[in-house]
């Protein structure tokens, strides 16, 4: 069929229902809209008019009449509702599209209630039996009738399931869990690429999240607290998903009491199972993200080479300290050397003094001695050689040399007189020295004119 040009913007669609063309508007197709657009009554009469059913006269009631004797054409059957991947439902093949048949398709679980009720209300006024009679008068055959009668009440008992799973909270959560949904993980991507690889996988699974909203993948401005916020949140997720499996048991079909709570037993198992699968799922997305985080590689990055900077660090700090440490240990034995050699010196001078006063002693000793010969040899004053050995161990050498001073240039009388002198000197001191106290019967005991206690 050729299209005029003048409704250029309406096109085809590939699907084929009955053998005639769908007529959708290029709304509907992935291209920018142009300006010049039909919509409403003018677009149901732009289609009539591309099938050949209208003329261009502008009769709004022709176009009436003409709409409902061909609305048929292009009312939508139920089984064009289908989704893959769902639950089965009912007695048929496929699962029926709740969003679909209401016309949710675009939105589907970000559907709010309201929505769901004004939609409820619009599709079931519009596709309520009583509104399609025309339709059913229009077939030629009874049994043509009753078919689009049946297509008809069918689509719209369609209608009307659909509205209760939706507006259920725990239907619309099963139903919602079940419906199509990209589970695939990005396992690689280029640097340049992850926000615009995982960015798209977190929001589309962020939408099994209990807790909303879910915080955001950022960009390579976002800062660091924020990424860890992220972070924390994937890796604690908790997910509302639920997961019927295609073997659970029906619990309706339960012969007892105890083979029902057996069937609960064996769907909980299931479930648990689902639910540990989905849990390593989005454990592995979040792994793979965290890997490939460029903001997260460059933090390592920077936290290995601080750690690498204080390991240095440290090293030569250590390195600083024991060279302080040696220093100071060498100054030490340096100093302890010097101490060592002073004493020795010191030790070596003590000793060189010392033998130099015991030689000098000894010369006066000898002295004395060589002056003491001549009194010895004539007996004066009964002076021994054991008297003269006496003055010379006691006597200190200044003594000696004292003593020899007063002997020399005199008589050996004089000589002998000087020494009984220094010899009864030496008595005296030494008698004194070991002199006992004296011992009174009423009085203080006294020593050496003191008084004791």
């Amino acid at each position: 069929m050729a299209v005029h040009t003048k409704y250029r913007l309406i096109t085809y669609s590939k699907e084929l229902v009955d053998g005639q063309p769908i007529i959708v508007s290029s709304n509907s197709l992935p291209i920018k809209a142009l300006k010049l657009e039909p919509a409403g009554h003018a677009y149901h009469s732009a289609v009539l008019k591309l099938l050949g059913v209208q003329e261009d006269n502008g009769d709004d009631n022709n176009l009436k009449k003409v709409v409902d004797e061909k609305e048929s054409s292009y009312l939508p059957s139920f089984d064009s509702y289908s989704g893959k991947s769902k639950k089965k439902s009912g007695s048929g093949d496929k699962q029926q599209d709740h969003y679909a048949l209401l016309g949710l398709s675009h939105l589907r679980h970000l559907a709010t209630e309201d929505q769901i009720r004004k939609n409820y209300r619009e599709t079931a006024l519009r596709f309520h039996p009583d509104k399609q009679a025309a339709l059913i008068l229009a077939e030629e055959t009874e049994a043509a009738k009753q078919a689009k009668k049946d297509e008809i009440e069918t689509h719209f008992k369609a209608i009307q399931e659909s509205y209760e799973v939706l507006i259920d909270p725990v239907k619309r959560r099963i139903y919602d869990s079940t419906d199509e949904f990209d589970d695939e993980i990005p396992a690689d991507c280029a640097p340049q690429d992850f926000f615009k690889v995982f960015g798209p996988a977190f929001l589309r699974n962020g939408r099994w999240s209990v807790n909303q909203p879910i915080p955001k993948l950022g960009d390579d401005n976002t800062p660091l607290k924020e990424v860890d916020n992220f972070y924390n949140f994937w890796y604690s997720f908790k997910s509302w998903r639920e997961f019927p499996h295609a073997d659970e048991f029906d619990l309706e079909q339960a012969e007892s009491r105890d083979h029902k709570r057996w069937m609960e037993r064996q769907n909980a198992k299931l479930s648990e199972k689902a639910r540990k699968e989905e849990s390593l799922r989005i454990r592995a997305l979040v792994d793979n993200a965290y890997k490939r985080d460029p903001r997260i590689l460059r933090r390592k990055e920077e936290e290995k080479a601080d750690r690498q900077r204080k390991k240095q660090s440290k090293h030569l700090a250590k390195k600083l300290q024991e060279e302080a440490a040696a220093r100071i240990a060498e100054e030490e034995r340096r100093q302890k050397e010097e101490e060592d050699k002073k004493a020795a010196e010191a030790a070596l001078q003590q000793k060189k003094v010392k033998e130099k006063e015991k030689k000098l002693l000894r010369k006066e000793r000898a002295h004395l001695r060589t002056l003491s010969v001549p009194i010895l040899s004539q007996h004066l004053l009964d002076i021994s050689d054991d008297d003269v050995e006496k003055l010379c161990m006691s006597f200190a050498i200044d003594q000696l040399r004292g003593l020899c001073e007063k002997m020399e240039g005199k008589l050996v009388l004089e000589q002998a007189q000087v020494l009984k002198d220094s010899l009864c000197g030496e008595k005296d001191v030494v008698d004194k020295k070991y002199q006992k106290p004296t011992i009174q019967q009423n009085g203080p005991v006294k020593a050496n004119g003191k008084i004791l206690e």
